[in-house]
């Protein structure tokens, strides 16, 4: 058996134990599939007449030069214009507050463009599922919205951030979503919508192909994540040094010179 076999062996088994709050398994989920994206939304949202007319997966975002850009999991926009960001975060620090304030203002430059009017802005959801109870109070979703905390009313600027926990059970359909969500087997989800996606993935040959290029496109991505770390460490060693020219340091490190100068400014060198 060649590496590249057992490669694709190991994914095939693998595929079997991933659940919906799986990055990887996410990204073929909702791909593709508004009327999925539309009815969990409507569950998070508790918005039962919700209606998305768009849905992207993998959006990448970057509007300004030199500007962290960050790569949405599934990107949605409803009938009324508003925005959906639904992200899913297994590791506590992914759900760091800052990021979610990043998400939302990222949302925010992306759907204002030169000439409007700022109240033309439109409302933006960032949505984070968290696989445990990020803040530990066993509620099923947490509303973050921003206060004027000497009226004590809402500043109602649009901005709404939810915190949805996915350690969350019961028999409320946000409580049977999470069930699902981290169930690996379509035949012991509660929702059809859900399971049919999740059984097209695991079992038919054309859903089974398409996860594998997915697995093998984020295997490639991190080994690229990887060396481009490396780069940017030889790149910082010579900057740190003081002993290279820009010039220099682009040659041997592989960077681009917009990179190294960028790598000194962050670094402030």
């Amino acid at each position: 058996m060649t590496v590249t076999q057992q490669q694709h062996q190991e994914d095939l088994q693998r595929l079997q134990d991933l659940r919906p709050i799986d990055d990887d398994f996410m990204r073929c989920l909702f791909k593709n599939n508004i009327p999925l994206a539309e009815f969990v939304l409507r569950i998070i949202t508790n918005k039962p007449d919700l209606v998305i007319t768009g849905c992207e997966t993998q959006k990448d975002m970057k509007r300004l030069a030199g500007a962290r850009s960050i790569c949405l999991d599934a990107y949605g926009t409803d009938s009324a214009g508003k925005k959906y960001d639904l992200e899913i975060q297994r590791q506590d620090k992914g759900a760091d507050p800052h990021r979610a304030r990043y998400h939302s203002s990222v949302m925010d430059i992306e759907n204002l463009h030169s000439g409007q009017e700022f109240r033309e802005l439109p409302d933006t959801y960032t949505i984070f599922i968290t696989e445990k109870d990020f803040y530990g109070q066993g509620e099923p979703v947490y509303l973050i919205e921003r206060i004027n905390l000497t009226m004590g009313k809402s500043f109602d600027d649009g901005e709404h951030i939810l915190y949805v926990n996915g350690e969350y059970r019961g028999e409320s359909d946000l409580g049977k979503l999470m069930h699902d969500f981290n169930c690996t087997k379509a035949d012991d989800m509660n929702f059809k919508l859900m399971a049919d996606r999740t059984r097209y993935l695991k079992e038919n040959p054309k859903g089974v192909q398409e996860m594998c290029k997915v697995m093998e496109d984020m295997r490639n991505e991190s080994l690229k994540q990887g060396i481009k770390e490396g780069m940017k460490e030889a790149a910082l060693r010579m900057l740190t040094a003081g002993k290279y020219a820009l010039d220099e340091i682009v040659n041997i490190s592989g960077l681009s010179l917009e990179e190294v100068k960028q790598l000194k400014v962050d670094r402030n060198i």
